[in-house]
């Protein structure tokens, strides 16, 4: 991510900025609760907040309890948006979200709010506040051409036609080999270089107030355990056979993500209910490491990490709290 300067990216008269507060963590490290918090303390000053998602499976309205997208309750009377916006049955990219959200953004800025965007999809956060190459539409015949292919056949093309990108991949990384292929082949340029084109960004039209939130990690993982234990029992089985019984393509997002496999395995008589907790609560646990280390690491140094049990707004959002 690009927008490195300070914790409030001050350089360059950001005071006359609108404001953006971003709320980044593993799952169940607390952002939601935190957000709200915050919208909360931002009303009591008399300023209108409002959430927006920036969480990957909270976008499908298909996944309202194996997402954990905050019920009424949880909103305490703060405007979310983004959430349960897409049906399970389209696909959600990066790119599609950071229009929306972008949109969303503007919108609220416009009527004088104040935006608090909170998730832990990285690649969300980075293509809103960087952009995204601008990639030509690739033409499906290339695309099929590529897809077709065996993997160690299109490694061997790509170490040939774009060797600088091959060298920079794992061989079995099927997804970007086949991309930096297609790509190579559609436009005769490297991903590499389109990527160094990013367009589309916000970080510079806005005054960022970053957290990143990443409590100890047995402490996480303990929640992650008990956050799916409560998804069985708040209706998790029932939202998964609602989707099945859509008879989508099983490589949608929607179908891979965390608990529906492990939850369908048991509606196809796979495996016990025990079996699935016990693989969802771990499919839990490994995505929150995967989320802790990447934000851990990946983020600008000067956006601030909070390593803690209780997360303050007052304390982490100061700055915040000194513009009107």
């Amino acid at each position: 991510m690009s927008t490195e300067k300070t914790p409030e990216n001050r350089a360059g008269g950001a005071g006359s900025r609108p404001p953006l507060a971003l709320i980044a963590g593993p799952t169940a490290s607390g952002k939601s609760d935190l957000a709200v918090r915050l919208a909360l303390a931002l009303e009591r000053q008399g300023r209108r907040a409002v959430v927006v998602n920036a969480d990957s499976a909270q976008v499908y309205a298909d996944l309202a309890v194996l997402s954990a997208r905050p019920g009424i309750a949880e909103m305490r009377g703060i405007e979310h948006r983004l959430f349960g916006t897409w049906d399970g049955a389209q696909a959600c990219s990066a790119a599609d979200w950071a229009a929306t959200a972008r949109a969303e953004i503007a919108a609220l800025h416009g009527e004088g709010a104040v935006p608090i965007l909170v998730g832990g999809t990285g690649l969300y956060i980075r293509t809103l506040l960087d952009g995204i190459a601008p990639v030509p539409e690739i033409a499906p015949a290339v695309r099929q051409a590529v897809r077709a292919l065996p993997l160690a056949e299109a490694y061997a093309a790509l170490q040939r036609e774009d060797p600088e990108r091959a060298a920079g991949l794992a061989p079995a990384d099927t997804a970007r080999i086949a991309r930096s292929l297609e790509v190579i082949r559609a436009t005769g340029r490297s991903l590499r270089d389109w990527q160094a084109e990013r367009a589309g960004g916000i970080g510079g039209q806005v005054t960022l107030h970053p957290a990143i939130l990443l409590p100890g990690r047995q402490a996480l993982y303990d929640r992650c355990d008990r956050r799916f234990a409560h998804m069985l029992a708040a209706g998790a089985v029932a939202e998964v056979e609602a989707l099945l019984a859509r008879d989508l393509d099983h490589a949608l997002p929607v179908m891979r993500a965390i608990g529906v496999p492990e939850i369908a395995g048991f509606l196809r008589g796979e495996w016990p209910l025990d079996e699935a907790r016990t693989r969802g609560a771990q499919a839990t646990r490994n995505y929150a490491k995967r989320q802790f280390t990447w934000l851990r690491r990946q983020p600008p140094a000067g956006w601030p990490r909070h390593a803690t049990e209780c997360f303050d707004e007052n304390d982490i959002f100061v700055s915040l709290f000194q513009r009107k």
